[in-house]
């Protein structure tokens, strides 16, 4: 990996996209399995290099960034908020020269939909970022870990930077390794606000990864290892509760990717629906809004399952549906897999 700095002057486009998660949330950062898919919309930097600071516009936010290269500011008290992640890809990628440019987006800020993965993605190949997917994707992580102190797993970025069209990502967070499992053509995947946006920084996300690591602390292997039964080791019921769900999550991942190989929706949709149950009871990081929401989804015809995507504390639903169920959600939107981020 490394950075190639581009030619002072050089007009650069990078475009990463959002991702969605299908099943498998909580469980990347303890080495489980995650099955999300790069979705079609995202973040695109449009960068013309040179200078010694990166200075960006959003149509997001009307305040600038302007950011030093090689500076010791760290990057998680950059003002705007939106700069601090831009502060940490600078920081990360270290290149020879800023630039100067702009960031658009179609991807709702605070809705689970990695808006910030994306913009880090986009603006590392933008200020000329090279490696291999899953390289890029590391750096992209270690920068929003100092851009807001969140201990966040590596899925958001691996699927920005691994997306394939009509593919969902089955990534094994401890192999690191991905591998495309083919989404049925008759399948739609919808995403649907809940209303409340969420920010991990002032939620709950790093005290379920303190509480996930006390429980596997006490367990004789690693929790993606470990059976239910064995959770009689940990002493404390909230802590058997957290490790409980990863277990269990990591057990519908992989039988669910099998399923959308497979073809089989209706079983797809069925662990779709007790992920989202395991995340309310066991994690406690659904809302009211997001119980309503897929509540009312689940009775609508045609919609195999439906649960909470991303960390949770408001956000998104996503739902797998038959055909045009998606046109008839007035809150919702139809995503389709997209390829990884790149250059255009």
């Amino acid at each position: 990996m490394g950075s190639s700095g581009g030619r002072v002057g050089e007009r650069v486009r990078a475009h990463a996209p959002g991702r969605v998660n299908l099943i498998g949330d909580h469980t990347d950062y303890s080495g489980g399995l995650v099955l999300p898919m790069a979705i079609d919309r995202g973040t695109t930097v449009d960068l013309e290099r040179g200078g010694e600071r990166v200075r960006l516009t959003s149509s997001a936010d009307p305040s600038p960034v302007d950011v030093a290269i090689g500076a010791a500011t760290p990057p998680a008290t950059v003002e705007p908020h939106w700069g601090r992640y831009v502060a940490g890809v600078v920081a990360v990628v270290d290149p020879p020269v800023g630039g100067s440019g702009t960031v658009s987006s179609d991807l709702p800020i605070g809705a689970g939909l990695s808006s910030s993965a994306a913009l880090e993605v986009a603006l590392a190949l933008a200020l000329g970022l090279t490696g291999s997917s899953l390289e890029v994707a590391q750096a992209c992580q270690r920068a929003e870990h100092l851009a807001v102190g969140v201990p966040c797993g590596i899925m958001d970025q691996l699927a920005a930077t691994s997306g394939r069209s009509g593919h969902a990502l089955l990534i094994d967070c401890t192999t690191l390794t991905v591998t495309p499992v083919p989404l049925p053509e008759p399948a739609e995947v919808i995403v649907v606000p809940s209303g409340e946006v969420r920010a991990l920084a002032t939620s709950a996300y790093a005290e379920r990864r303190a509480q996930l690591e006390e429980a596997a602390a006490q367990l004789p292997r690693p929790l993606r290892d470990v059976s239910v039964d064995e959770l009689e080791a940990v002493k404390d019921a909230l802590l058997r509760r957290r490790a409980r769900h990863v277990i269990t999550e990591n057990a519908r991942v992989a039988a669910c990717a099998a399923a959308l190989g497979a073809g089989d929706l209706a079983t797809a949709g069925r662990l779709m629906v007790e992920s989202h149950t395991s995340l309310a009871a066991d994690f406690e990081v659904s809302t009211p809004a997001l119980d309503r929401l897929v509540d009312d989804l689940l009775a609508v015809p045609g919609v195999y399952g439906a649960r909470l995507t991303g960390a949770g504390f408001g956000g998104c639903v996503v739902a797998l549906t038959r055909p045009g169920v998606g046109r008839r959600q007035a809150r919702g939107w139809i995503v389709r897999a997209a390829p990884g981020a790149s250059l255009v």
